[in-house]
């Protein structure tokens, strides 16, 4: 039974669809045992609302909240009761497996570090979703946690990645590509022309060079290599033009009677190529190389989303990606004891 520690306070929708969420997964999986952390009267009346299993689902009480317009490293340094503090020593302790929140990610990110703490070798833990593509999927990484990164942080994150997209979603030697203005090697800001070569050093991944932003939808590679501004453009993009296309098809197909017996007969087909451009099914973005599984889910999450980022716990736990990458590095440090 894996457990998965869940912050029921955090986010736009808070208790109602992290609750939600939460019995959803408990009734998809017989395997995890769900803690709801938060205000327990409050988490109680929600859960009233549901019919589950009991055993299947427990009530952490934590007395406060973390806003999202709170300062982190005070919040997290002030608010020792709130449920993103309670959720990481959780992880921390090795009461929980996993620490799921659609809360402050600031908060998250310095909890993260400073209570979980990073696997030895880390330089700096990247959030890392997984965004719907062509192809399948690919993996953002960074996203959101580190807008000033170095090369050498860039280089962590292609393997971090790299292990991610062939241990949980099952991509043989993945393809890795650093974000960039076009695809000459010698195009690019200070940060993307020092990283290109380390990358191109790197024996471990399979790199393929760079790639620009339209080629990201079409599945150009698997691991999309930034720094946490410009993948946090990227990803916001996403999300907003994906939203702004399905409003202008839907408000299409009912401006006339001919669109509307038109949108009778695509609905099927249309309605399952939407569904697969749909970054709810995706769960969460892990933040990767810390000692105990953190995942970031989206502030407006909803309780599907909810549902698959805990789900996306247990594959994580099931394939030991911290163990993993921690080998890696480890790995990597001794071959360069060697070269000295």
């Amino acid at each position: 039974m894996i457990k998965v520690a869940v912050d029921a306070m955090g986010g736009d929708n808070a208790p109602g669809e992290i609750v939600a969420g939460a019995v959803m997964a408990a009734g998809i999986r017989d395997d995890i045992k769900i803690l709801l952390i938060g205000q327990k009267d409050v988490v109680s009346e929600e859960l009233k609302k549901h019919t589950y299993k009991e055993d299947r689902i427990e009530i952490v009480h934590a007395s406060e909240v973390i806003e999202t317009e709170e300062p982190p490293v005070n919040a997290i340094r002030q608010k020792k009761d709130s449920s993103i503090v309670a959720g990481m020593n959780m992880v921390r302790r090795g009461e929980a497996d996993a620490f799921c929140s659609a809360g402050s990610t600031g908060a998250i990110l310095v909890g993260g570090q400073v209570l979980v703490g990073r696997i030895k070798g880390v330089e700096r833990p990247p959030l890392a979703p997984l965004i719907p593509t062509e192809k399948g999927v690919s993996i953002l990484i960074d996203c959101g946690a580190n807008v000033d990164a170095r090369p050498s942080h860039l280089v962590q994150f292609a393997k971090m990645g790299s292990i991610y997209m062939e241990h949980v979603v099952g991509i043989r030697n993945p393809r890795v590509a650093i974000v960039n203005i076009g695809a000459e090697e010698e195009k690019g800001n200070a940060l993307v022309k020092e990283t290109f070569p380390l990358l191109k050093e790197c024996r471990d991944i399979n790199f393929i060079g760079s790639i620009e932003a339209r080629e990201i939808p079409h599945g150009g590679a698997d691991v999309i290599v930034s720094e946490a501004f410009v993948g946090n453009v990227i990803l916001k993009l996403y999300e907003g033009v994906g939203a702004t296309l399905l409003s202008k098809v839907k408000e299409g197909m009912m401006s006339s009677l001919r669109s509307k017996v038109g949108a009778l007969l695509v609905k099927p087909a249309l309605k399952q190529t939407l569904k697969s451009f749909d970054a709810s099914r995706y769960g969460g973005a892990p933040l990767l190389g810390l000692k105990g599984l953190v995942v970031k889910t989206h502030g407006s999450a909803k309780r599907t989303e909810v549902c698959n980022s805990i789900i996306q716990c247990v594959t994580f736990k099931e394939q030991q990606i911290n163990e993993k990458i921690q080998k890696s590095l480890f790995s990597e440090e001794r071959e360069e004891g060697k070269g000295e």
